[in-house]
């Protein structure tokens, strides 16, 4: 099994200007998500940027990496035009791994790309169980359900599934058990990508804001499984950039 990771780095942010130079234990934020990525077994690490100044770092560590447009809407849409420059085939499988992810498990990308490439779904990701009960009426947290057969049924901010008895009942303890937590990370064929851009915008994905209800409102499968290795969180504010400054520091200790 082959497959291409793409690592899209916008230098735009709000909460973080220039996100992916941040200084992380003397390396840039995208050098260590492209080499956790490397240790995947991918044939191809890129990265994907839209400003000259990510490109000028990255290209100090690497040369797999392209300029892309800036106008684009969305991820996906940068991935398309990843897929074009690359001219890969419509069957060659495609990570998509978040650039602000420096934390990032190599087995969890390899997992993805391989439950893809066991299935004829055009696209796959993966979910963690949740841990903590808050989360579970968070909505930050995406809660995915899953069919018997490992299809993604839904996707949502809201509490699914429904626990009727205990919420009825208003149950101080709520069993958290069949609750999964969505982790950003997918998988597809390249052929989709381009053509998932030109299916029309769901009025599920407007409502609930996550891309992916797109792909299942127009009746396409999402093949999902639990993460082997539970993911760490991304960095989206300095506060959380310290945190992985100080868990790397303490780990080299």
């Amino acid at each position: 099994m082959e497959f291409v990771v793409v690592i899209p780095a916008r230098y735009a942010s709000t909460r973080l200007p220039g996100k992916p130079l941040a200084d992380i234990c003397g390396k840039p934020m995208i050098q260590h998500v492209y080499e956790k990525a490397c240790l995947s077994g991918a044939s191809k690490v890129v990265i994907a940027t839209d400003h000259q100044k990510v490109f000028d770092a990255v290209k100090l560590f690497t040369n797999d990496v392209l300029m892309t447009r800036e106008d684009h809407q969305s991820g996906t849409e940068r991935l398309a035009e990843v897929v074009d420059l690359l001219k890969l085939d419509a069957e060659t499988l495609v990570v998509n791994v978040q650039g602000d992810e420096p934390l990032l498990a190599s087995e969890n990308v390899s997992q993805v790309a391989t439950l893809l490439n066991n299935s004829s779904a055009p696209m796959a990701t993966l979910s963690v169980a949740i841990e903590e009960q808050d989360e579970v009426f968070n909505p930050n947290a995406v809660k995915v359900v899953s069919d018997i057969n490992k299809n993604a049924l839904y996707f949502s901010r809201a509490s699914i599934p429904f626990d009727r008895s205990a919420m009825l009942n208003n149950d101080s303890v709520l069993d958290i058990t069949p609750f999964q937590r969505h982790v950003g990370i997918y998988a597809y064929r390249a052929g989709f990508i381009k053509q998932y851009i030109e299916l029309s915008v769901s009025p599920l994905e407007i409502l609930e804001s996550l891309e992916q209800l797109r792909v299942l409102y127009h009746g396409y499968a999402i093949k999902i499984e639990q993460a082997k290795v539970t993911p760490h969180a991304g960095v989206d504010t300095a506060e959380d950039l310290e945190k992985v400054i100080a868990y790397l520091k303490a780990k080299q200790a």
